[in-house]
């Protein structure tokens, strides 16, 4: 059975964001079902999530994924695939913890084959809820919606920063540009915050700067990379050196990287668009929105973008104040983009 309705105490605080998500971003109407899946660390922020959704008047089921399933989860309970089958509507706000990327991944291909409109809200905390929970998405959907459609059209995009990057990557027709703006359609679920564009690149080459955040677990035990950045050099969309005075954050990227045959190979290139979001915080879910570039390494998100290849991982490199040029035009100078 799903868990019973939270009685925490609702902060207040977190009321702007939780209703941003379940009004503006999911745009939840009464007589739909919605699945909430999160953990007893998160109950804070699904206490106002559940609170907005009982406004709506919904139909809803909870579940708290430690009251389902030992952690660090081998699969997504089938209590909950079950019931996310049956729901229009699905938000997962929950922390992680390393090797759940396999569960998470259940979920979301039942929310891919149902169509949901899904809020990935991972390792969701009150600071982000209070500063990029907190945009305009609309106005982010359209930035997203202008830089998109220049996108589609580039052959190469270009970018730079102070700090070293020297990076550029070539697209093709075939593999698919996605917007998740914030506003969550069936065609894509969606994470929240959301502002991104992306893609899975037909190739890369340079010297990516990861001196913002990398991603996954890594991400909080590493934090703000500034001081101590990880350069990665790219060959053909492949890793061929990576250098860092932290030599723990260095070694642990590499065997990350290592998992499989495709863990090292660049599936995606990405552009933040959530003008919220103006500085990095050390957490992954809000720094990657962050106006400018970022890549991955691991799995492609071959559902959407078209790619014809498979990781069993997937981890985002953010980096700080891009210069960004579409085929030679410029769309971003220091962070800001001029579109």
């Amino acid at each position: 059975m799903p868990d019973r309705a939270y009685l925490h105490p609702i902060d207040p605080q977190l009321v702007p964001g939780a209703r941003n998500a379940i009004d503006v971003c999911l745009r939840l109407q009464p007589e739909e079902r919605i699945t909430i899946i999160t953990d007893s660390a998160t109950r804070e922020i699904v206490a106002a999530l559940q609170k907005e959704v009982e406004r709506i008047g919904s139909e809803y089921s909870l579940f708290v994924l430690e009251h389902h399933a030992r952690r660090p989860l081998k699969y997504m309970p089938e209590i909950i695939l079950d019931d996310l089958a049956c729901s229009q509507v699905s938000i997962f706000a929950a922390q992680t913890q390393p090797g759940e990327l396999g569960a998470r991944t259940e979920m979301t291909a039942v929310v891919n084959h149902h169509r949901i409109r899904h809020a990935h809200m991972v390792n969701i905390n009150r600071e982000i809820m209070l500063e990029g929970m907190r945009a305009d998405f609309v106005k982010v959907d359209q930035l997203s919606q202008r830089l998109v459609e220049r996108a589609r059209q580039a052959e190469h995009i270009a970018c730079r920063t102070p700090h070293g990057t020297e990076f550029e990557a070539e697209f093709s027709p075939t593999l698919k540009w996605v917007k998740t703006s914030g506003i969550i359609t069936r065609d894509k679920w969606g994470n929240l915050p959301g502002g991104e564009i992306f893609t899975a690149p037909l190739n890369t080459n340079g010297v990516f700067v990861v001196d913002g955040v990398v991603g996954d677990y890594l991400c909080e035990r590493f934090g703000d990379l500034e001081s101590n950045p990880l350069t990665i050099e790219v060959e053909n969309n492949r890793i061929r050196s990576l250098q860092s005075e932290n030599k723990d954050l260095r070694d642990e990227f590499c065997a990350y990287t290592s998992t499989d045959e495709n863990s090292n190979r660049v599936g995606e290139f990405a552009i933040g668009t959530n003008t919220a979001c103006t500085h990095v915080i050390g957490h992954i879910w809000q720094d990657e929105k962050i106006p400018g570039v970022h890549i991955a390494f691991g799995h492609p998100y071959a559902e959407h973008t078209g790619a014809n290849w498979a990781s069993k991982t997937h981890i985002d490199c953010v980096g700080r104040d891009f210069d960004i040029w579409f085929d030679g035009e410029k769309v971003m100078e220091h962070g800001k983009f001029l579109v």
